[in-house]
């Protein structure tokens, strides 16, 4: 088989248009051609008058090495890689050895469990929060009737914060092994459109994340896997052998203390109390660089028209997105962030008395408005310096801020960007209606954000609103605050994924500080469950093709 990428043709071609497209970039005859399979689909919209659908596809033809030696050095001609995931290890028949444990059931510990069971390891899962469909109706509960559940909410439970988004399954990291095709294959097993398999910019939607959640876990089970929810990690158990710190075990929330020596920490970055043992325990833990700033609401059809012009509300091209970014006067960074088109603003809190957005999706990405975050970089260094959770306070002193503004009531401080601009708080809707529920309380977003975050968003706007039309317009809609974009912390881990003074300790995922969004967690997850099995069962067992 062949791979030919960066093949492009109108909207509105047919099957035939595409063999037909082969055949003239290959130079070969039509009776040559065997089969044309689609790997992968995005757009290209940098014309909105003449927008094109781009590919790249499997070809099989009847003379492949003639081929490929008249298109030698054209990288848009290569011979199609083997993707197929195979496993660096494998546990004996019946195997006995101590189970690996799993702390957390995001992206990142669904994927690192899901691995290790079918690597035959029979791992524990423990979450703190419930079973997917239970945390549903606690997460509806804030939402319907501000009633939070600490324990179980967005941020806490089965499939992680992940399960409450637009479900965006594509990242910029790398992967020379395509693990994420792993991901993507093991998701459409679990119920997952297929259509992740080829689009460009793959998505699921919380609706189908929820039932596919329960598939894995069903699966991880039927594979000897355990999962205990509603249980929290309160301490590690860690001892020095042979001048070296090793973890020994977990003391949890139910009273029981569970003898434990390798462990994958996939906790997500809402896991302040957790970071806070580790580092009462002596885990090395540092502070890092994360973002804050605000949810912004236009209505989806400002979007589209923007992107795609005359084409906008073409099914192919479904609703559209963005990504913008300006470098302020001041020094920060402003740019969107987890852009959900045609979704909604939702709370997003884990501890009572703070308020925290985010944005959610559903698959079909119909709702009226479309969201993102537009959040401005902070650091360490320059914001919070000091203590390695320094950023941690720095995100409860905003959210405490944003749940007094918005009433006290979980209802998020909004304002237009009119007022936001005029330095005025906002007191009535114009054009733009928020969605966030349990609702929005108008005010000034100042009472809420440094001034730096201000200072640079103000700026930022109207850059943005000659880069999207409409984006500026006054009556669009802010709701704060967005703190959680990413961990403010990094558990220091070395080249065999283990932390840098307690051996047996894995950290992985967003938490950790090694991932941001559902597809890199998923593959940090893997890349922490087969380092943490090739140190269990040793390398002499070598995987085969899955």
């Amino acid at each position: 088989m062949l791979r030919l990428t960066d093949i492009a043709l109108p909207l509105d071609h047919t099957p035939a248009d595409l063999d037909a497209a082969v055949v003239q970039r290959l130079a070969i005859a039509p009776a040559d051609l065997e089969r044309v399979t689609v790997f992968r689909r995005g757009n290209d919209a940098r014309r909105k008058n003449a927008i094109k659908l781009v590919y790249a596809l499997d070809v099989a033809v009847k003379d492949e090495a003639e081929v490929l030696a008249r298109f030698t050095g054209d990288q848009h001609v290569r011979p199609t890689p083997d993707i197929s995931y195979k496993f660096p290890v494998r546990a004996p028949a019946g195997w006995e050895g101590p189970r690996p444990v799993v702390i957390g059931a995001g992206p990142c510990g669904l994927l690192a469990a899901l691995i290790l069971a079918q690597m035959g390891l029979k791992p524990i899962i423990i979450e703190r929060g419930k079973a997917v469909r239970e945390r549903t109706k606690d997460t509806w509960g804030l939402w319907r009737r501000s009633e939070l559940n600490p324990e179980s909410n967005v941020q806490f439970g089965e499939g992680g914060a992940g399960t409450f988004s637009d479900g965006k399954l594509y990242s910029r990291i790398k992967d020379p092994r395509h693990l994420g095709r792993k991901v993507l294959t093991e998701f459409v097993k679990a119920g997952a459109p297929e259509d992740i398999l080829t689009e460009a910019h793959p998505h699921i939607g919380t609706f189908r994340l929820v039932t596919m959640v329960m598939s894995m876990r069903e699966t991880i089970e039927q594979l000897g896997g355990e999962y205990r929810f509603s249980t929290r990690v309160e301490d590690f158990e860690i001892a020095e052998e042979d001048g070296e710190r090793r973890l020994k075990g977990l003391h949890l929330s139910t009273g029981e203390y569970l003898a434990a020596e390798h462990v994958i920490m996939a906790v997500g970055h809402s896991a302040r109390d957790t970071f806070e043992v580790l580092h009462g325990r002596g885990v090395q833990i540092e502070a890092k660089p994360f973002a804050i700033g605000v949810r912004i609401e236009h209505p989806q059809s400002w979007v589209d028209k923007a992107r795609y012009g005359a084409c906008a509300g073409n099914p192919i091209l479904g609703a559209a997105a963005y990504a913008i970014s300006h470098k302020a006067k001041n020094g920060r960074t402003v740019y969107s962030f987890c852009m959900c088109p045609g979704g909604r603003v939702v709370a997003a809190t884990s501890e009572e008395g703070r308020v925290v957005t985010n944005g959610m999706s559903q698959y079909s990405r119909a709702e009226f408005n479309a969201n993102s975050g537009l959040v401005v970089d902070i650091s360490p260094e320059r914001d919070f310096p000091g203590d390695p959770l320094a950023g941690i306070e720095l995100q409860r002193r905003l959210e405490e801020l944003a749940y007094v503004a918005g009433g006290s009531n979980y209802k998020a401080p909004g304002q237009k960007v009119g007022d936001f601009m005029a330095g005025r708080a906002s007191t009535e809707l114009g054009e733009v209606n928020p969605s966030y529920q349990p609702g929005v309380h108008l005010t000034d977003l100042r009472e809420c954000l440094p001034d730096y975050v201000v200072e640079a968003i103000r700026e930022a706007l109207p850059v943005f609103g000659r880069q999207v039309p409409g984006y500026d317009h006054p009556d669009v809609i802010m709701t704060g605050v967005e703190t959680r974009s990413s961990s403010p912390v990094r558990i220091g881990r070395g080249k065999d994924c283990q932390s840098l003074n307690t051996r047996g300790l894995y950290p992985a995922g967003e938490g950790a500080g090694y991932a941001g969004g559902i597809l890199s967690a998923a593959v940090d997850g893997i890349r922490v469950a087969e380092a943490l099995a090739l140190e269990l069962v040793g390398p002499e067992l070598v995987g085969t093709p899955e």
